[in-house]
C-alpha cells in the first residue's frame, strides 16, 4: 500500500508541475504572440478569457503541489546539507512561480506575458534542481 501511495503522489506531483509550468510556457510563447495580430480590445477580451480558463488548472496544481512535495519531504528524510541548500533555493523558486501564477490569472492582470516568462523561466530552473537532486540523492 505505501508503494501505491509513493507512486501516486510522484505521478501527482509530476502532472501538477507539468500542467503549471507547460500551461506558463504555452501562454507565454505560444498565446502572447498569437495576440499580436489582433486588435487591442480583443487581446484583452482573449487574454481575459484564457486567464479564466487557466485559473482553476493553477489553483488544483499548486494544491496538489503543496501536498504531494509536503508527503515527498517529509517521507524521504535523512538528506545532507547540500540538499537541503538546493532544496531551499528550489522551494524559494516555487514561491515565486506560486505567487506569479496567482497574480496572472487575477482578472486586469498587468504585465502578464511578462510575469509568465519570469515563472516559466523560474520553473525549468526547478525541474533542473529536481532532476540533480533525484540524480546524486
Amino acid at each position: 500500500m505505501a508503494e501505491a501511495l509513493n507512486v501516486i503522489m510522484r505521478w501527482l506531483h509530476i502532472g501538477s508541475v507539468a500542467t503549471l509550468i507547460g500551461g506558463m510556457l504555452y501562454a507565454w510563447r505560444v498565446v502572447e504572440p498569437g495576440l499580436g495580430a489582433v486588435s487591442p480590445q480583443s487581446r484583452d477580451a482573449v487574454a481575459e478569457e484564457a486567464a479564466r480558463h487557466f485559473r482553476p488548472l493553477v489553483y488544483g496544481a499548486i494544491t496538489a503541489l503543496l501536498v504531494s512535495g509536503a508527503y515527498n519531504i517529509l517521507s524521504n528524510p535523512g538528506h545532507t546539507l547540500y540538499y537541503h541548500v538546493l532544496l531551499a533555493v528550489k522551494l524559494l523558486l516555487v514561491a515565486h512561480i506560486f505567487s506569479v501564477a496567482l497574480l496572472t490569472v487575477r482578472p486586469k492582470a498587468e504585465r502578464r506575458a511578462r510575469l509568465m516568462a519570469g515563472a516559466a523561466i523560474s520553473g525549468l530552473c526547478v525541474i533542473l534542481i529536481s532532476a540533480y537532486l533525484r540524480r546524486i540523492f
